[in-house]
């Protein structure tokens, strides 16, 4: 690059700086926010210890004073209610932290290899990506723009969940290993779902022009979902009480009390079969 071309080059990045709205490092300050909410409703995660009611209300200001930056560091519009938006926030972190520990009981009531609640919430990825969507669904009920998905993304990376904030997901939600799994933005999953590793909750098309129709499948109440399924589809329903397994396509409405499955065929070779060489091609 010369000269000139690194003079051009350098000015258009100026630019983009003074212009961009973002004041603050907004993903490294979003997931230090994340820890320091899981860091409050759950001794498990804490650094420190609180010894009064006081204590523990001062770090809720704290936090609501930190929403409050993050929210103003984006500059999306939302300087007169940023304020209006952390208050609000913050009055759902009751229900917020029950609809967890509900969730860590159905984790642990519903996997044998579970010790206790307290494994589950300090170990379990499934329960960790729960925690950050609910974090982050309060926050796109909200109308808060970029931030809610910044949290999703967050559980992705470091747990290989893919959660929308903008669906909706009921009480007692059961993720197993969790590895894979996708849920998109319409989704509406009701309560008692249990859903293993691998499964998709998708839409069947993925155009731009369908941004603001429902795009993805309703799940009811007490569903499980086995590993790799596939569901996709806005007027599909998974009826209630229905079973999943494993390795299935649908796009579909089941009615409740549903069992799906794929059936596997057994191919057996004869002697002469075993002995030629497989042409492999990767």
């Amino acid at each position: 690059m010369n000269t000139n071309n690194f003079e051009l080059f350098s000015r258009e990045l100026l630019y983009k700086r003074i212009n961009h709205p973002t004041k603050l490092p907004v993903k490294s300050v979003t997931h230090t926010f994340i820890k320091d909410l899981l860091q409050l409703l759950f001794p498990h995660y804490t650094e420190q210890t609180y010894f009064t009611e006081e204590e523990i209300t001062s770090k809720i200001n704290l936090l609501k004073r930190n929403l409050k930056t993050l929210l103003l560091s984006l500059n999306n519009g939302m300087e007169k209610k940023y304020e209006e938006i952390a208050d609000k926030y913050f009055e759902k972190l009751p229900s917020i932290n029950k609809s967890l520990w509900e969730d860590a009981e159905a984790i642990y009531s519903g996997d044998p290899a579970a010790e206790s609640i307290d494994e589950v919430i300090l170990a379990y990825p499934g329960f960790l990506a729960i925690a950050i969507y609910r974090f982050a669904h309060e926050l796109y009920e909200l109308k808060v723009s970029i931030l809610p998905r910044v949290f999703t993304e967050y559980a992705h990376q470091i747990t290989g969940i893919d959660i929308h904030p903008g669906a909706k997901i009921g009480d007692s939600f059961f993720i197993d290993h969790g590895t894979g799994i996708v849920i998109g933005e319409t989704c509406q999953i009701g309560n008692n779902v249990k859903i293993y590793q691998g499964v998709t909750l998708g839409a069947l098309s993925v155009q731009k022009k369908l941004a603001n129709t429902k795009r993805h499948p309703t799940i009811e109440d007490d569903v499980i979902i086995y590993s790799n399924a596939v569901i996709l589809g806005g007027d599909t329903v998974i009826g209630k009480g229905s079973v999943i397994g494993g390795n299935t396509w649908i796009t579909k409405s089941l009615s409740p009390n549903s069992v799906v499955y794929n059936k596997n065929e057994i191919a057996f070779k004869n002697e002469k079969d075993t002995n030629e060489y497989l042409d492999f091609c990767i």
